[in-house]
């Protein structure tokens, strides 16, 4: 008979946040997947564990995971942790919890903190309905598309993001969203230096510019309030290029792919400019 693998939910912080139910689970199965080992070895010593402790990250090879398997077909409980908060909400741990899926071993969440729910509830800009959106690519055609995504979305959209990166990242929604668009940061969530900034993305943007933040960052964004269009997205590299081949100039081709598609100028100027 197989071997159990839990999803525990660990604090983003503070260690007051961990669930007894998570604390039981983590003293009593065979072995932990952790993304980082460094990061969960604390934990578990504070809970008096004496699991072994795997790693299991973003870089890990099928030997790794086949290991995690091989345990769990013996039938090894085995729990799943991330850094902090829940496993394989965009973290490598996604992966794992597919493989045992598709093993038919049984997979049980023992539920606590998420950065996305945190944060949401701190806001200040709703969170009847949200999308979800990770971390965005670093560039190119499939991070225009998210952010314009953001900019489209009735919803209020949550997004993860290095500190580093975070002035950028807020530099990029106000392009696409307007600068005037409502926004929170939320970093550094239940530890002693905690802190959510809201104002306008051109606020935000400033302010993370001239002080980054230190400490993984979430970021909100206020949606449109307004209902997306139902319509097939337009295909807007192929459209800019049609009236490039034209003879149109740049700046002209941006207007005319900011009129058709409704997507805003900035926007529409970043994505000729790149082509």
């Amino acid at each position: 008979m197989a071997g159990t693998l839990y999803v525990v939910a660990t604090p983003l912080g503070n260690l007051e946040d961990l669930s007894p139910r998570a604390a039981a689970t983590l003293s009593r199965v065979t072995a932990v997947a952790a993304e980082d080992t460094r990061h969960t070895k604390p934990l578990l010593a504070h809970v008096g564990s004496h699991a072994d402790l795997m790693s299991f990250h973003a870089h890990s090879n099928e030997g790794a995971l086949r290991r995690i398997l091989h345990l769990l077909g013996s039938g090894k409980d085995v729990a799943l942790v991330t850094d902090a908060g829940t496993p394989a909400v965009s973290d490598p741990g996604a992966a794992l919890v597919a493989a045992a899926r598709e093993r038919d071993i049984p997979v049980v969440t023992v539920p606590g903190p998420t950065a996305v729910a945190a944060a949401l509830s701190v806001s200040g800009l709703g969170a009847d309905r949200y999308l979800f959106l990770g971390f965005l690519p670093r560039k190119g055609a499939e991070r225009r598309r998210l952010l314009e995504t953001v900019a489209r979305s009735e919803w209020t959209v949550v997004l993860f993001e290095a500190p580093l990166r975070a002035a950028e990242l807020l530099e990029d929604l106000g392009a696409a969203c307007g600068g005037e668009r409502r926004g929170a940061v939320a970093r550094e969530l239940t530890k002693v230096f905690e802190e959510t900034r809201a104002g306008t993305l051109t606020e935000l943007a400033g302010y993370y510019a001239a002080a980054p933040p230190r400490g993984e960052v979430t970021v909100v964004v206020a949606g449109t309030g307004k209902p997306v269009r139902e319509e097939p997205p337009p295909d807007l590299e192929a459209r800019a290029r049609t009236l490039l081949a034209q003879g149109m100039t740049r700046r002209d081709v941006a207007d005319q792919v900011a009129e058709e598609t409704g997507i805003t100028r900035n926007a529409a100027y970043r994505l000729v400019n790149e082509l």
